[in-house]
């Protein structure tokens, strides 16, 4: 008889929130609406003063950190970076340690000395570190490069716990060139890509062989390209089979993709390019292709994917549980269509397991989890209408449901076969936060709650790979984060047990305890269909609902991402706070698209039309938040947002002039067409068969019905959302004598951070706008 779990209504307790708020004043409501004399309590301790310098130069309101924890795959100790802690190494550079999870007790792994190459004077600089499964051996990864969006590129070196040597791997006259490294099954030998080739070192000989020799002319092996990178969110191309005797990689040729261009203008006396291939919508794709090589041959067999093409991606791929087959994902270009493929490692041949399809599109890709050396594989459906959790058999034939109900899971975070649980992250009943859970794999227990009352808001887990430790971090939207390490039982009674308080941010705690910080307010309202959407509210300390107050909203609206959450938003949630003292109404609503865990028929509805009913709830929200709340000046409305949040910022304005007045729109996709295959193509359909939908979704297309105030602000060296856009964007507001505000970045990325005084710059500049525009004497 399968055994479900209800879950559990997680009821505020009154009294413990009383006694929370006196101690640090940051009031919370975290309900829906509430009469409005009520919403907001004001607190009796004067507000410390809020800059703009204060929040992003001086960061006075900083979190707390622990450093790169990691945890053995056994739970028995986890690992961190530090400081050498001893007088005589206190200068040297940092330490690798362990701490046992039961008493802290912290041994000293690799010293800051072990760690200092001869002929350094100071130890290497961890940016990343993995040990070898039987613990002889240590890679460091140091001096990284960026490439694209993540540091990928870098020197490894080797560390030997045995003889506590310290080599260097590859070229050793090469500075930051080798990717990915990482050891064979047996730590004999590492492979990693080196100049677009997968490369094998033997770790007693030292000696080098080229596994592949194939890049050049647009071939790349064992890594990707920026499209693949960025929306598929992979990066390492190539994995070792279970007995290390093969490995098998990507390869994509991207010669048939065009390149983009970007220029810098400013770091030499003439202009540098920089070209890549971009392939935008409707454009011709990498063509992808995997293959599997022999350690000891050199030679690669290819699996033989049915019908494959540049319309076609290859998403994942990971060894089925054994040695002797690999699953492949393999995915049309309209990305509705996953067929898993198994292929053999030593023909190439391929066998169908499954077909994963919807009517719509695929907005999520991820690994199979074997289990039982094969036998079965754990994997994330919306099969249902909701993501779940399945177990499926290796035929492909039968399927349990792990995790069944009107919820989604968000994540999953352990794997505990050997007592027979999965542990993964939801919260059925309220979508703004988050929760540990578990099913038991075999289906006889489901949708157990493991997080314990008392931790309420936004619940993360970094857990051992075994699901028995685990270093949990709590916040919510005006609490900081604080991190425990706690015990998971596989026992039904106390199965989340705090052994350790790791972190408390008690500094800031106190300083926001001297302040009187607006309070916040989640809500709900309904688009005109009838949809409920999700928002919250930040009314000035010193509210008074007799007053007009204009009021600021921030902004995302597109398919990744989620804004109503709550959780601690650091320097954000002070610059919200900043703008409640300069008179301001600050709030946000997440519109149908969202990456908010309220179903699939809400997340696939935006579908072939991005923008148009996504701003139209924005528009809905705010006439329903008008009508329930007279203090909100709807004659002085402003909004803002970044990358998706900055198209959706356009929309408003030139979509709904009578409603938006003021808005900051930062890194926007002014037009679709501009946009990278995978990502747009996924949400608003084929051009051929969606040309109308691209057209009409676009910001662009209405330029011409700018009313109010608008700043546009977007880096020259953006390589996402290409400057290009913002450029066609001011042609079409010019050809219309359209007057507005623009800022340009040189050369700062997406992001728009980097550069000395960047950050601060573009704070100020937005806050000062709004100001200007927005308040009233």
């Amino acid at each position: 008889m399968l055994a479900n779990y209800s879950f559990k209504k997680r009821k505020v307790n009154k009294l413990a929130q009383l006694i929370l708020g006196a101690l640090l004043t940051l009031p919370l409501i975290a309900c829906q609406t509430t009469d409005n004399s009520t919403a907001n309590t004001t607190n009796t301790v004067d507000s410390s003063s809020l800059t703009i310098a204060n929040i992003y130069q001086e960061k006075q309101f900083k979190s707390e950190r622990i450093g790169q924890i990691r945890w053995l795959a056994d739970g028995s100790a986890y690992l961190a970076i530090e400081q050498a802690a001893n007088d005589e190494e206190k200068n040297l550079g940092n330490e690798i340690v362990s701490y046992d999870p039961t008493t802290l007790a912290r041994e000293v792994l690799v010293s800051a000395k072990q760690l200092t190459p001869q002929g350094f004077e100071q130890a290497l600089v961890i940016d990343n570190y993995h040990y070898s499964d039987d613990k002889t051996k240590l890679l460091i990864y140091t001096n990284s490069k960026k490439v694209w969006r993540s540091n990928s590129r870098g020197d490894y070196w080797l560390y030997n716990v045995k003889t506590k040597t310290l080599t260097k791997l590859g070229d050793s006259t090469e500075s930051s060139q080798l990717m990915f490294a990482k050891f064979s099954p047996d730590a004999t030998q590492v492979a990693y890509v080196y100049n677009n080739n997968i490369y094998l070192q033997n770790l007693k000989t030292l000696h080098i062989t080229q596994l592949t020799n194939s890049a050049g002319n647009g071939i790349i092996n064992g890594l990707f390209d920026w499209v693949y990178e960025e929306e598929f969110l992979i990066r390492d191309g190539f994995r070792w089979s279970p007995d290390g005797k093969k490995i098998a990689y990507w390869q994509l040729d991207t010669s048939g993709s065009k390149d983009f261009i970007m220029i810098n203008n400013t770091d030499s006396l003439y202009p540098t390019l920089t070209k890549f291939p971009y392939p935008k919508v409707g454009e011709e794709n990498a063509l992808a292709n995997i293959g599997i090589v022999d350690v000891n041959s050199q030679k690669t067999v290819w699996t033989k994917l049915p019908n494959n093409s540049r319309n076609m991606y290859i998403p994942r791929m990971n060894w089925s549980g054994n040695s002797e087959e690999i699953l492949v994902q393999h995915v049309n270009r309209k990305q509705d269509t996953n067929k898993l493929y198994l292929a053999n490692a030593n023909s190439g041949k391929v066998s169908l397991l499954m077909t994963e399809q919807e009517e719509n599109f695929l907005d999520f890709f991820d690994d199979a989890r074997w289990l039982e050396n094969g036998n079965s594989f754990i994997w994330t459906s919306e099969r249902s209408g909701w993501r779940h959790l399945y177990r499926i058999s290796r035929s492909g034939k039968h399927a349990i449901n792990l995790t069944n109900g009107d919820f989604d899971i968000t994540e999953i975070k352990a794997l505990d076969e050997a007592n027979g649980w999965i542990y993964f992250i939801a919260s059925p009943e309220n979508v703004s936060q988050r929760y540990l859970y578990r099913s038991k794999l075999d289906g006889s227990i489901s949708n157990q709650l493991i997080t314990p009352e008392g931790f309420d808001g936004y619940n993360q887990y970094q857990m051992a790979s075994n699901g028995s430790w685990a270093i949990h971090s709590h916040s919510s939207f005006s609490k900081p984060t604080s991190k425990y390490l706690v015990q998971i039982s596989a026992e039904n009674k106390s199965q989340h047990q705090q052994k350790h308080i790791l972190m408390t941010n008690e500094v800031l705690n106190t300083k926001l305890a001297t302040m009187n910080l607006a309070a916040t307010e989640f809500f709900q309202v309904e688009a005109q269909d009838g949809i409920v959407l999700d928002g919250y509210i930040t009314r000035p300390a010193n509210f008074d609902p007799s007053k007009k107050y204009p009021i600021i909203f921030y902004v995302y609206g597109e398919a990744w991402g989620q804004t109503v959450q709550d959780k601690w938003r650091g320097n954000a949630f002070m610059w919200d706070q900043y703008l409640t003292e300069q008179g301001f109404i600050v709030a946000s609503v997440d519109n149908r698209g969202t990456r908010a865990p309220k179903g699939q028929a809400w997340r696939k509805s935006i579908y072939g039309a991005v923008g148009i009913l996504s701003s139209r709830d924005q528009s809905d929200a705010l006439k329903a938040m008008a009508k329930r709340w007279p203090y909100i000046d709807t004659n002085h409305v402003g909004i803002w947002g970044h990358s998706g949040g900055g198209s959706m910022t356009l929309n408003m304005l030139f979509r709904y002039p009578e409603q938006y007045h003021v808005g900051i729109s930062s890194a926007p996709v002014a037009d679709q067409l501009l946009y990278d295959t995978i990502y747009q193509e996924r949400y608003s359909g084929l051009l051929p068969d969606y040309a109308e939908g691209y057209k009409q979704g676009s910001p662009i297309t209405h330029a011409k019905n700018l009313q109010g105030q608008l700043l546009l602000i977007h880096g020259t060296g953006d390589d996402n959302v290409h400057y290009q856009g913002s450029e066609r964007l001011i042609n079409e507001l010019v050809k219309h004598n359209k007057q507005f505000e623009f800022m340009s970045y040189p050369n700062r990325s997406h992001s728009i951070r980097e550069g000395k005084g960047t950050t601060l710059h573009y704070k100020t500049m937005k806050t000062q706008f709004f100001k200007d525009n927005l308040l009233t004497e």
